[in-house]
């Protein structure tokens, strides 16, 4: 898969607008702040193709991006830190929520978390999400540069897998969009996904 032929096609306020054209698509879910867009432009190697926004909360819709024609990475509103209503947060909420129900979209899911701390309640909520949905997903570490002392990283990652209540299954990918650490590991999770589908 070419990853230098990507495209955004659209940001969808509601499931009945997202594509289901029988694509693969790769879910990115993460708190507002946790480096989301920053991990989907490391993947892609493009420095401002997922908009990283100065303050967290930028992507309010779904957005879509096709990669090659044989797949989307999916971009869906971050949760926890945004500066917004009560009602927006409800609302991305219900977008999210209606999103995982769908069973004919998401094949693959990236659940992003900050390296160098204990996952948040909402970050087990949306763990909880990808458990139910009964599709794979791996879960990304982000900031790994930015943990302190490297002797704290592999604690930092038994406890994400620890607090997440992860099966065995499920990988847990130390990584730094920053330093594109753990981009390979990554790459190849996600390129073994799309392949199986098609």
């Amino acid at each position: 898969m070419n990853l230098q032929n990507a495209e955004f096609v659209l940001s969808a306020a509601s499931v009945a607008t997202c594509p289901h054209d029988g694509l693969p698509q790769i879910v990115f879910a993460g708190r507002s702040n946790v480096g989301k867009s920053s991990v989907i432009n490391r993947l892609l190697r493009r420095k401002d193709f997922a908009r990283v926004g100065g303050k967290p909360g930028k992507t309010i819709h779904i957005n879509f991006f096709r990669i090659d024609r044989k797949a989307y990475f999916v971009d869906i509103p971050g949760y926890g830190y945004a500066e917004v209503s009560a009602a927006e947060k409800a609302r991305w909420a219900a977008l999210i929520e209606s999103y995982f129900a769908a069973t004919d979209l998401m094949t693959f899911g990236v659940m992003i978390v900050d390296a160098r701390h204990k996952p948040t309640a909402n970050d087990v909520t949306m763990a909880e999400f990808f458990l139910s949905s009964g599709k794979p997903f791996v879960v990304v570490a982000n900031k790994l540069d930015k943990v302190r002392k490297k002797s704290e990283i592999d604690g930092n990652l038994l406890q994400i897998r620890a607090t997440l209540r992860l099966p065995d299954e499920v990988p847990v990918i130390p990584f730094s969009a920053e330093k594109g650490t753990g981009r390979d590991e990554l790459l190849s999770v996600i390129l073994a996904s799309v392949e199986e589908t098609v």
